[in-house]
């Protein structure tokens, strides 16, 4: 019988965490039960294998990233959303990088996989970020495309302490935001400044 409040909700949540303390290339099925104080047979009741472990990880971490980029930024547009939203992802990768790394790793599985929708609500949460830039619809996806790859580099670098340079990298990353601001602000049809966008009153995608 599987252990008493012992559930597969349980067991992601504590695979999260221990990806984030001991790193996501460490994480593995005994070690999971060892934290969980049950044998790893154990877990095949909750969890399929790793690979469904890791998958389920994913899922919340996409969710997780997704909720804390619309929290920073509601109410928020232009130079504003992008800075509080590049900053709240930024943390998020610093405090969960092992749940973040499996949100990389795991891959949908079929049209029904909810791996699918939790990571449509991470890219509406980038869309969010730099709508009130006013970017032609032919060049969002080279726009998100961009926000997601330095956002993504600099933040797992930063977690992995690649940073080595004696340079303040809060300044860095204050000059790489201020730099992408410029270049939005230069694409046809962007607000000048933050004073010519318009503030988002519509609630982005819940929870």
């Amino acid at each position: 019988m599987p252990r008493a409040g012992l559930t597969p909700a349980a067991v992601t949540e504590a695979g999260a965490e221990l990806a984030d303390e001991l790193g996501f290339t460490r994480l593995s099925m005994g070690l999971l039960a060892e934290r969980l104080g049950v044998k790893t047979p154990s877990l095949y009741k909750h969890v399929t294998n790793q690979a469904d472990l890791v998958h389920r990880i994913a899922v919340q971490a996409a969710n997780e990233l997704a909720d804390t980029i619309r929290d920073a930024i509601q109410g928020r547009a232009g130079s504003d959303a992008l800075t509080a939203g590049a900053q709240a992802m930024r943390a998020y990768v610093k405090q969960h990088p092992g749940r973040y790394a499996a949100g990389n790793a795991a891959r949908p599985t079929g049209p029904d996989d909810p791996l699918i929708a939790a990571l449509d609500r991470v890219l509406d949460s980038w869309a969010a970020m730099v709508r009130g830039y006013g970017i032609d619809p032919g060049q969002k996806i080279h726009v998100l495309r961009l926000v997601r790859t330095v956002l993504h580099g600099f933040a797992t670098l930063e977690a992995a302490s690649g940073f080595q340079i004696d340079v303040g990298v809060e300044d860095s990353f204050t000059w790489m935001i201020d730099f992408i601001d410029q270049g939005l602000q230069s694409l046809d049809g962007a607000p000048r400044s933050p004073a010519d966008s318009t503030i988002l009153h519509e609630e982005l995608p819940g929870p």
